[in-house]
């Protein structure tokens, strides 16, 4: 969930999941949303970062901390940053012995080099394409020589309307999404130094999933 270029708009995504921050850690409080595909990524991405030293995770727009949770029982220690600090109040509630902290994918409160790995979980779903260079940009910047990041997302292209999702749990909030192609994020990364080392891109599995998701794991330097 990052800072858009658009402050307007960063302001509607971080007014929209501060709305809808309880019901959202209520709905999704750990990983069974993911398929076991998707974990195989974050576990080969964990196991890339526990093997060296000081192996400590930022988890970029970590919502509620599950994905933070997920990573830590796995041998990293983890740093979560989003923009809501709704999200970021249901985090340090339910994992109070993670850190959490409010600040922007744009502008990471953290200084360079400071991470073995960096999650980027869905992150990036709300940044058009005007913004996804500076998201990546700022990934590479807080990322050590050698460290891995992980970037899940929608396959595809265009703008999906997310509003509605939140309907449902009686929440008007007004969102929006972007997908992207597995080859226009990696092109982003590999400006940034960073180059891929796997993808996985999979089909949609449930009525929920209206377009196919990708994962792609890339090492910096």
């Amino acid at each position: 969930m990052p800072l858009t270029p658009d402050p307007m708009a960063y302001a509607e995504v971080r007014r929209a999941y501060d709305t809808v921050a309880a019901d959202y850690a209520a709905y999704l409080p750990d990983t069974r949303a993911e398929a076991r595909l998707d974990l195989a990524m974050v576990d080969a991405f964990a196991d890339a970062v526990s093997t060296g030293e000081d192996p400590i995770v930022l988890d970029a727009g970590c919502g509620a901390g599950r994905l933070s949770r997920y990573v830590a029982d796995r041998g990293c220690r983890t740093q979560g940053v989003d923009l809501s600090p709704g999200m970021i109040a249901m985090a340090r509630r339910d994992h109070p012995d993670l850190g959490f902290a409010v600040g922007s994918l744009t502008a990471l409160p953290f200084a360079r080099d400071r991470f073995a790995g960096v999650l980027l979980w869905y992150s990036i779903i709300h940044t058009p394409p005007s913004g996804l260079a500076q998201v990546c940009r700022e990934a590479a910047r807080v990322l050590r020589r050698g460290g891995h990041l992980l970037v899940g997302f929608q396959a595809g292209v265009g703008i999906r309307d997310v509003s509605a999702a939140y309907r449902g749990f009686g929440h008007e909030v007004r969102l929006e999404r972007y997908c992207y192609s597995p080859d226009t994020v990696a092109d982003h990364l590999e400006a940034t130094g960073l180059r891929e080392v796997s993808r996985l891109v999979r089909r949609s599995l449930t009525a929920h999933e209206r377009d196919d998701q990708a994962m792609l794991l890339a090492r910096l330097g």
